[in-house]
């Protein structure tokens, strides 16, 4: 059972993708000609052991780009070469992750001017901003305020936002989520109350961008961003993370933002608009962006720290195709030191999150090392700074070691929570894949079922870091066991990720216990090497679902690298 906000079930929606299911059958087909893998033991001692070392004390919570982290490292490569892997990086066993702080500070009112009288927001109450551009001042001065309704540019779905409107300079202003984000089922162009990428705001933040715009700032809503303002006000509050890029973010916005909605109501008011009946106008396809007559300025310094993190790599190459991969991932950084609890304790020390993950991913290697070599090669790949923005992928991703055209797809695991087996699997973001087939294929073998996802409007499916793969083609799956316990039921599941989320999520008591039941943990291993293998002991290339918002650039990749597809 993962401790995470990602659950769900893709049964009932296949047949939401008429044009997948041929491919679907194609992909189950190929699976399946192969027998079942004999899956190797899983060994929980290994784990437990690897557990209770990087969440020790003595690596401090295991913050990136501290002086603990060359430790935090030396841990995992010594488990990495023990589980038989080579070293995956030319060589070595580490990639270079150049990251970058930016802290706002000096931050001016957010004033807005054309009306009757000038309007005068504070940061923190009514707006939150910080920069992508590494830059020591930001300052927007009279900068024009355009509505671009969601703010969404999707080519295949015939929907675009920006469609013409010149916002180059300008400061756009846009709503968070999907257009259908209201609708109770999965049916409509951006797959109803299940949020697609375009309703992410880092989505809206990089389409902005790329529209030219000089500033952009999201209308925070709670139902459709998932979270209330305090989320947005203390997430913004202090220092941002960010790869590193050869012209520091130059090609971003200058600023980028959020608004509370009755700020946003307020600027509307003042150019003669109605929020809400724009916002239902935005609902539609065609809509047309609105010039709101209005300018708006606000400024901020930039305090900016550099720093270089690692990724750990290691790989097992393939026995017949080993210029073809597929990828494991786990993260292996958390807060480090934090806020101090009561006792004083000011360590988190994320043993679920997520060094569970990381041994898991050496005892994968262990187990397909012991299995022998597949036709495939194999990575395993423990990145840093995924609490800070899934940057440790995000840099893989930009600076794959090995090519994603050549990667098949992969497994990611982000948090295995010590309780015992359940009879069920959930799925994060649905069916969005032919990787279904194969998951199908697999809870068949293991005896278990898929549960509904909860909560699918808030696109957890964009917040690990198989989405950084996945935003450039390469199919992931994210999925783990469900709540349904075999000891205890549902409620007992539900029980045990509810007492986690709210007593030790991101806090010092998320420590290792010698009391932990590892049973569950190693049948979610199980799964992870039954998906994991059939990919890598296959000839298949799945593939997104025709309409989803990944299928276009894993269609251009793979034909860029000349793999044919059924």
């Amino acid at each position: 059972m993962t401790y995470r906000k990602v659950c769900g079930s893709s049964a009932r929606f296949a047949a939401r993708f008429a044009g997948s299911v041929m491919a679907s059958v194609l992909v189950a087909s190929a699976a399946m000609a192969a027998p079942a893998p004999k899956v190797p033991p899983v060994d929980q001692a290994l784990m437990r052991d690897m557990v209770k070392t990087l969440a020790s004390d003595a690596l401090e919570g295991r913050g990136p780009s501290t002086a603990v982290e060359p430790k935090v490292l030396d841990a995992i490569i010594a488990r990495f070469k023990q589980a038989g892997l080579q070293p995956g990086n030319k060589g070595g066993w580490l990639q270079d992750v150049p990251t970058v702080e930016v802290t706002a500070g000096n931050v001016s009112p957010l004033v807005v001017t054309g009306a009757a009288q000038p309007l005068t927001f504070t940061r923190g109450k009514d707006f939150v901003a910080g920069s992508y551009r590494i830059t020591s001042k930001t300052d927007v001065r009279d900068s024009e305020l355009v509505f671009v309704g969601y703010g969404v540019n999707a080519p295949e779905l015939g929907w675009n936002d920006y469609a013409g409107v010149d916002v180059k300079g300008k400061t756009v202003v846009i709503l968070v989520n999907d257009p259908d984000y209201e609708t109770a089922t999965e049916d409509g162009p951006f797959k109803g109350r299940r949020m697609t990428y375009y309703g992410r705001w880092t989505y809206k933040f990089e389409e902005a961008a790329r529209q030219g715009a000089k500033a952009a700032l999201i209308v925070h809503d709670t139902f459709p961003a998932a979270y209330g303002w305090n989320v947005v006000e203390s997430s913004w509050a202090g220092a941002q993370y960010f790869v590193q890029t050869p012209n520091d973010g130059a090609d971003q916005t200058e600023a980028n933002g959020w608004l509370q909605k009755p700020v946003a109501e307020a600027i509307f008011a003042a150019a003669g608009q109605n929020l809400a009946q724009l916002t239902a106008a935005a609902k539609q396809k065609g809509f047309k962006a609105v010039p709101l007559g209005l300018k708006v300025s606000f400024s901020f310094d930039n305090a900016i720290r550099r720093s270089v993190s690692h990724n750990v790599i290691g790989i097992l190459p393939g026995k017949t195709r080993p210029d073809e991969y597929v990828l494991y991932t786990a993260h292996w950084d958390h807060l480090g030191h934090c806020q101090a609890d009561a006792k004083g304790d000011d360590i988190c020390n994320g043993a679920v999150d997520n060094a569970t993950g990381v041994a898991a991913l050496a005892e994968l290697a262990k187990m397909n090392r012991a299995a022998g070599p597949a036709q495939r090669s194999e990575v395993f790949l423990a990145v840093t700074l995924e609490e800070s923005g899934l940057l440790g992928s995000e840099y893989y991703a930009r600076n794959p070691i090995y090519p994603l055209a050549k990667t098949v797809g992969g497994v990611n695991m982000d948090g295995l929570y010590p309780v015992g087996a359940t009879r069920d699997v959930q799925v994060t973001g649905g069916d969005k894949s032919e990787l279904t087939a194969i998951l199908r294929r697999v809870e068949g073998e293991m005896g278990l079922v898929e549960t509904p996802e909860d909560h699918a409007e808030r696109g957890h499916y964009y917040r690990s870091d198989h989405f950084s793969m996945a935003k450039r083609g390469v199919p992931m799956f994210a999925v783990g066991r469900g709540t349904d316990l075999v000891v205890g039921g549902k409620a007992a599941g539900e029980a045990a990720s509810e007492d986690y989320t709210n007593n030790r999520y991101h806090q010092p008591s998320d420590e290792y216990s010698d009391n932990w039941d590892f049973s569950g943990m190693a049948q979610e291993v199980e799964l992870y090497y039954r998906l994991g293998r059939a990919l890598a002991d296959s000839t298949v290339w799945p593939n997104w679902h025709p309409g989803d918002e990944f299928r276009a650039i894993r269609d251009r990749s793979l034909a860029e690298a000349g793999v044919k597809t059924k």
